[in-house]
């Protein structure tokens, strides 16, 4: 069976614990959009792995991880990635991690460029700063230079110097910034292009290749639903479709392919850098939440917000990415909260608003209808099937399943890979 798994509110939602568990069981795993601005924690025993760019489901002895045509590579922070990895024992080799050479790769003066235009905006994004923006812009806008291309010497030298001749005058001429020199740039890439060469190939072909021989993929999203770039709260959003949709136009793998679609989502809501948040706790509420489920960016290490569940944001993302199976993450962190509070609606100017709204001044002026449950105030963390679960926590998962119409298939209640229940 070929899965795809996603975030269904703005990323963070844990999904790298519940793909390092669903990979046991597939034979490939495969990452098709976003690149090191994203960050997927797994706790194995007492080590803890923060992933960038590499698939969770490396960990896993015998399986092969894709990086797809749809994500955009730093090779140095590939490579430290792959290093790190080697230093605590484990060895990425060609076999176990595949490279698209479609790959765009993220340059020098993209993570310069990200920073300086933040700098410019009256209204920030909150932008990792990682030139994820600005590589995907080069990829639209038919000037990026791809994965294949380190490894063409004459192909990289006709492109960089394409791109540095454009590049430097707007760096001087907008942001009277110095100039990025060829040499420098261009042997460090080449570098790079001769390290990741024995890991490219074309995964189009690889992954087909996996599918006609029967062979089950995991498709791998980061980010979360309301960070695409056509479904988000835009403009805070990422430079990728991190819906399920985006899964085969990042992988080359075709729509009929695909069998089944799951969303994973927090018991609560989190989002990290700027834009609307309808559900936003009370500042004393949300730094205790924050510190109770250890919500701070794996990329970045930024506070996260927090909020309560919003359903009119999740059941949006429900529709748009047809999802059959919801993964309620970090359920354990609301064990202590007498009360919890569900948004089933929003109101604006007076009016209640059931969907989720289009217009962005809706959106960051509606106010949250919410229906309250009584909390279960016992801890769940000991919990492994679901009749072990407080009473109370399980009619609040019982009703979020009512709210979004779609049924809760796992229930993490902790870090631990062991810490999950499977209905």
């Amino acid at each position: 069976m070929n899965v795809v798994v996603v975030g269904a509110q703005w990323g963070d939602e844990g999904k790298g614990k519940l793909i390092d568990i669903l990979s046991r069981d597939a034979d490939v795993t495969v990452r098709f959009q976003g690149g090191n601005n994203a960050g997927h924690t797994v706790c194995v025993g007492d080590q803890e792995y923060v992933f960038h760019l590499l698939p969770s489901a490396i960990l896993h002895k015998g399986k092969v991880c894709v990086l797809g045509n749809g994500v955009v590579v730093d090779p140095q922070a590939l490579i430290e990635e792959i290093n790190g990895l080697k230093k605590k024992g484990l060895m990425v080799t060609p076999q176990a991690l595949k490279i698209s050479g479609h790959c765009h790769v993220v340059m020098p003066y993209h993570r310069i460029l990200d920073g300086l235009r933040e700098t410019k905006r009256k209204h920030k994004i909150g932008t990792t700063g990682r030139g994820i923006g600005p590589c995907y812009a080069d990829k639209v806008s038919r000037c990026g230079i791809r994965m294949v291309d380190l490894m063409n010497p004459r192909v990289l030298k006709a492109k960089l110097e394409d791109n540095l001749r454009e590049k430097n005058e707007v760096f001087h001429k907008v942001f009277n910034h110095k100039d990025f020199l060829f040499k420098g740039i261009y042997k460090e890439y080449l570098s790079y292009g001769r390290t990741l060469a024995p890991y490219v190939c074309d995964t189009v072909l690889f992954l087909n290749e996996q599918i006609d021989k029967k062979k089950s993929v995991l498709f791998e999203g980061a980010q979360g639903t309301f960070l695409d770039i056509d479904f988000g709260t835009y403009p805070f959003v990422t430079s990728s479709n991190s819906i399920v949709g985006g899964a085969c136009p990042g992988s080359g793998v075709a729509p009929m392919k695909i069998d089944k679609a799951i969303a994973c989502v927090k018991a609560y809501t989190t989002r990290v850098g700027g834009g609307p948040f309808p559900t936003e706790f009370s500042a004393r509420l949300e730094e205790e939440i924050r510190m109770k489920g250890n919500e701070f960016g794996a990329t970045t290490g930024r506070p996260r917000r927090c909020g309560w569940f919003d359903s009119v944001l999740v059941r949006y993302a429900v529709i748009v990415n047809g999802i059959s199976d919801l993964a309620i993450m970090k359920l354990d962190v609301l064990d202590e909260q007498p009360k919890i509070r569900i948004c089933t609606a929003y109101k604006y100017k007076g009016k209640k608003i059931n969907v989720f709204p289009m217009d962005f001044e809706v959106l960051n002026r509606a106010e949250p209808v919410y229906e309250v449950m009584n909390g279960w105030m016992t801890p769940t963390t000991s919990a492994r099937r679901y009749k072990d679960l407080p009473r109370n926590a399980r009619a609040y998962i019982e009703r979020l399943e009512k709210l979004l119409k779609v049924g809760v298939k796992y229930v993490s209640i902790g870090t631990k890979r062991d810490q999950i229940i499977v209905r």
